[in-house]
């Protein structure tokens, strides 16, 4: 199994965006150290807390900053994009990464997106399809005509091919319209609220309908594509994971109350009652590393077949240093419990543990023979009397 990071960002009002910006970037150094495998940049234009505009951009520069993590936008929302102008910049990105860009596509979760840009919600979802199809046309290298009541290509194509045949993943919330435009087209899908009491009911229907909608389209769905996302923040004991959390737990509460139109945060305001509720319905996990474990398990056990990458959803429920060490301790106890990192050394020792009687019992039989193979060669070099 793989693992990564979906990062919207969450960055309450209030403070400096600037540094904000820069402690994303750090998050994304820290993690490609730690061994994660990947990381999905958000794209927002409203409401003030999710503010990275251009995950293009953003990808750009950590690239620069980091060595193997692959970066994937997460997602870009095509209904606000000319699907030409879009395509180009992910091949560039492509180029300029040598290979470690992925591609998410969405139709847009904020409607006040959608509202400043005269979009209706209600088309956002065919909108993402018309141009997803045409990107990829675009992608394969075709020359493409399309006229839309949104958008106009004539005799379009790409100036450069893509570097790699990146990873693409359509983003799924409750609905079906992820899964059904992944189906279609063969793709990838980013389960974003796969610990949401939603998302997780429908996990198992919306595999069912990507596996179903790719046989009436001719295509193959691969479950290793398939990402789930849900938040944790851990630390050595749930005691202190708690203490940890009351840093900025209200401040993303607040945030889908009051704000977001996405109805993932439990209604409560006294800090322990939150975190009782998000541990109770298993929309997150305020704990320790056993518990993360027991989460991802949870996850497979309702996908019904397995999935291939876990990516924690980012947050600031901590301060730096503990959200660092959240990560730490992740990728030093939970993530080798499911890429069969662990068995191999503990059999070693085991082994070694059986074995020890005839291995000490060799031990010193070496070191007696030294000794006296020593004390025999001395004898040897003494003068006769």
């Amino acid at each position: 199994m793989r693992f990564g990071i979906f990062m919207a960002p969450f960055h309450p009002v209030g403070q400096n965006p600037t540094l904000a910006l820069h402690r994303d970037l750090e998050l994304i150094e820290h993690l490609d150290r730690l061994g994660f495998d990947e990381a999905w940049i958000g794209e927002h234009h409203s409401a003030g807390y999710e503010i990275i505009a251009s995950p293009e951009v953003f990808i750009a520069h950590a690239a620069a900053r980091t060595t193997h993590l692959k970066l994937g936008t997460g997602v870009s929302s095509l209904p606000y994009h000319h699907p030409l102008m879009l395509a180009d910049r992910i091949v560039l990105l492509d180029h300029l990464t040598k290979g470690r860009t992925m591609f998410g596509v969405g139709p847009g979760a904020l409607p006040s997106d959608a509202f400043m840009m005269g979009i209706p919600v209600d088309k956002q979802r065919d909108r993402m399809e018309e141009s997803l199809e045409v990107i990829l046309r675009l992608f394969k290298g075709e020359r493409v005509t399309h006229e839309s009541d949104w958008f106009v290509l004539r005799d379009a194509a790409l100036q450069l091919r893509p570097y790699s045949d990146f990873d693409i993943a359509v983003a799924a919330q409750v609905s079906p319209a992820g899964p059904r435009a992944a189906g279609k087209f063969g793709l990838g899908l980013l389960s974003i609220g796969a610990t949401s009491a939603g998302g997780f009911d429908v996990l198992g229907q919306h595999w069912g309908v990507m596996e179903q909608r790719a046989a009436e389209f001719g295509q193959t769905v691969d479950r290793n594509r398939w990402r789930l996302v849900g938040p944790m923040h851990i630390a050595e004991t749930e005691e202190k994971a708690r203490r940890d959390v009351e840093f900025g737990l209200k401040d993303w509460m607040d945030y889908f109350q009051r704000v977001a139109a996405l109805p993932l945060a439990p209604n409560a305001d006294d800090p322990g009652e939150i975190v009782d509720a998000m541990n109770a319905s298993g929309l997150a996990v305020i704990g320790t590393p056993d518990q993360a474990a027991a989460q991802i398990q949870r996850l497979l056990d309702q996908s019904n077949g397995g999935f291939g990458a876990y990516l924690f959803m980012a947050h600031e429920w901590a301060n730096t240093e503990a959200t660092k060490h959240s990560y730490e301790l992740f990728a030093r106890y939970v993530m080798p419990q499911f890429q069969a990192s662990m068995p191999a050394p503990t059999e070693s020792r085991d082994w070694a543990i059986e074995n020890r009687p005839q291995f000490m019992e060799a031990a010193g039989g070496a070191i007696m023979k030294a000794i006296t193979d020593h004390a025999a060669e001395q004898a040897a070099k003494q003068p006769a009397s």
